[in-house]
C-alpha cells in the first residue's frame, strides 16, 4: 500500500512541475501538494525533483534568489531571468542557429550534448516600477 502511496505522491510532484511556466522551486511543490499529501516532506520532494532531471523529465533552469528554479518543458528553449523580482520567463523563439554545437565541436574539439542559453536583466514588471 505504501508503494501506492509514494507513486501518487511521484505523479504529483512531476504534475506540479509540468503544470506551471512559472518555474517552480521545490517549496513551491511542496506546498502546492502539502493539502493533498498531508504526510508529504519537503525531502521527498526533493528526493523525486533529483530523479525526474537525472532522468530528464525536468530541467533545472539554476538557482535564483537562493533556490533552484525547475521547468517541466525539456524542449529547447532559451530562457529570461530577472535580477530584480526573480521571475523565469520561457523565450519561445530560436536564438541561435542549429549548426551551432556542431560549430563549437568543430572549433574546440568537444563532444557536445546540448546547450542552454540564459538572458538577464530586468523584466517588463520591473521596468515599469522604476
Amino acid at each position: 500500500m505504501k508503494r501506492q502511496n509514494f507513486s501518487r505522491k511521484r505523479e504529483a510532484i512531476l504534475e506540479a512541475i509540468c503544470s506551471t511556466d512559472t518555474h517552480p522551486t521545490a517549496e513551491w511543490v511542496y506546498q502546492k501538494l502539502k493539502p493533498d499529501f498531508p504526510d508529504l516532506s519537503l525531502g521527498t520532494v526533493y528526493r523525486n525533483i533529483a530523479k525526474f532531471k537525472e532522468n530528464g523529465m525536468v530541467s533545472s533552469v539554476g538557482v535564483v534568489n537562493g533556490q533552484e528554479r525547475l521547468d517541466g518543458n525539456t524542449n529547447p528553449h532559451a530562457h529570461f531571468i530577472c535580477n530584480s523580482c526573480g521571475a523565469v520567463l520561457d523565450l519561445k523563439r530560436e536564438f541561435l542557429k542549429e549548426e551551432i554545437d556542431s560549430e563549437v565541436e568543430k572549433i574546440f574539439g568537444l563532444e557536445i550534448l546540448y546547450h542552454e542559453l540564459v538572458f538577464r536583466g530586468k523584466c517588463k514588471n520591473c521596468l515599469v516600477r522604476h
